[in-house]
């Protein structure tokens, strides 16, 4: 994120100890740094995709970057918001995706029927403590855009 500054036009959620703390534990344990399980670019992707779901311009801005960071090719990035449509994930890959479209979208009724299904399909790819962590990153990342949208961040360039 080294060409973008972002300024917050509504809130300043580092003004309470409370949420600061709970959206930095979370980065901590489940964040693009943090020390995950399954692989990482894997995670970058439920990561993404959770951005591009909740329309999170800060957080589209970094993990488009950390997901080349950590070498998913640009392709797949470049056609993640319908990868159902494409042949590059295999089978954990579009069960990950598509439970972490459903858990971003439980509001949505059409999603909440499925859920339990999409649960069902990660869990043949995935061991619990793996589905714990993909749980994890996925309210981590849904946390963040909205954090991230209540404070208005909006995007910059440096020479602006």
């Amino acid at each position: 994120m080294t060409d973008v500054t972002f300024t917050n036009r509504r809130a300043d959620s580092s003004a309470n100890e409370n949420l600061a703390k709970l959206a930095r534990h979370g980065a901590d344990a489940f964040g693009y740094r943090a020390d995950v399980r399954i692989d990482h670019r894997l995670a970058q992707l439920l990561r993404l995709r959770v951005a591009q779901i909740n329309n999170c311009v800060y957080c589209l801005n970094l993990h488009y970057e950390a997901a080349r960071d950590v070498g998913v090719p640009g392709p797949v990035i470049d056609t993640l918001t319908a990868w159902w449509e494409t042949e590059f994930h295999d089978v954990g890959t579009r069960a990950a995706l598509a439970y972490t479209e459903a858990l971003t979208r439980v509001a949505d009724a059409t999603v909440a029927d499925s859920f339990g299904a999409r649960h069902d399909a990660l869990a043949e790819h995935f061991s619990p403590e793996e589905i714990l962590e993909i749980i994890g990153i996925v309210i981590n990342m849904n946390i963040w855009t909205r954090l991230k949208l209540a404070e208005g961040a909006v995007p910059s360039s440096p020479s602006s």
